[in-house]
């Protein structure tokens, strides 16, 4: 089972993975530092965008520990979903819990909260949720 946690979003509304429950859910651990994470979020825009309205949520865990340049990573790359940080950089405390050592990581968790894959890539991502989603009739229009 995933765990459970709650933590400020950008614009200082407290957000709680529970809330999540009967979604998918993608915990997307980034850094506004992080050349590869900046090169992959296009590619998570996009799958955002086609599963819009799907029982998909991303959650963004930033590792930052500058809000100023947190917040002008998420304006700059359009991320849509809610984006989190303690910003306490590498000890960023959800970082922890989920064992995070380096970004970007991501941590898949299904509709009743247990964790089916980690670091998947955009491409397989999209694989698994088109055939789950199938699968349950969410793609039919």
């Amino acid at each position: 089972m995933a765990p459970v946690f709650s933590e400020l979003n950008e614009k200082g509304k407290r957000i709680y993975l529970q809330d999540y429950k009967g979604k998918f859910v993608l915990l997307e651990f980034w850094a506004s530092w992080c050349g590869p994470c900046l090169i992959e979020n296009p590619n998570l825009v996009k799958l955002y965008l086609k599963y819009s309205g799907k029982p998909f949520e991303v959650l963004g865990i930033s590792l930052d520990n500058d809000k100023k340049a947190w917040l002008e990573a998420i304006h700059s790359q359009g991320l849509l979903w809610p984006q989190l940080s303690d910003l306490k950089g590498q000890r960023n405390e959800i970082g922890q819990l989920y064992l995070v050592t380096s970004v970007p990581q991501n941590v898949l968790i299904d509709p009743e909260g247990r964790i089916v894959a980690l670091n998947l890539s955009a491409g397989d991502l999209d694989r698994f949720l088109g055939t789950e989603l199938e699968k349950n009739n969410f793609l039919k229009h």
